[in-house]
């Protein structure tokens, strides 16, 4: 038997994707909106959402890791310090690295994807894609 997939939701409309609970700070949940989905981030609190599609070569960029990118700091151990937590997301084919707020890289800036507004209604989670 093939294996079922929830109904894709169609885009440009708002859409209640969870509760806010469903999605606590540190978390994440990818929805299906559009071709390939778009992940909804909570950032301590803060919600983002960005599409699940690494420009690089396709890859589901929101199975990679939501983690902080690396800056130089000498008076470290080591000359580096990772900055602004769970903010960035790393695609797990090669690790191109995409801020959540903005969609933007600093690999390719020309490359930068797609995010969707995010509003909290009640209890709910909103994302107008």
């Amino acid at each position: 038997m093939a294996e079922e997939h929830p109904p894709r939701l169609a885009q440009g409309r708002e859409h209640v994707v969870a509760t806010v609970e469903e999605i606590p700070p540190g978390s994440s949940k990818v929805v299906p909106i559009g071709r390939h989905g778009v992940g909804v981030y909570n950032v301590n609190g803060t919600f983002y959402a960005i599409a699940n599609y690494c420009p690089h070569e396709g890859g589901p960029l929101c199975s990679g890791r939501a983690r902080g990118r690396t800056v130089v700091d000498e008076s470290v151990p080591g000359d580096q310090v990772m900055v602004r937590d769970q903010e960035y997301i790393y695609c797990p084919w090669h690790q191109w690295g995409f801020e959540l707020a903005t969609g933007t890289t600093a690999v390719k800036p020309e490359w930068s994807i797609r995010t969707y507004p995010v509003r909290i209604v009640g209890d709910s989670v909103v994302v107008l894609a």
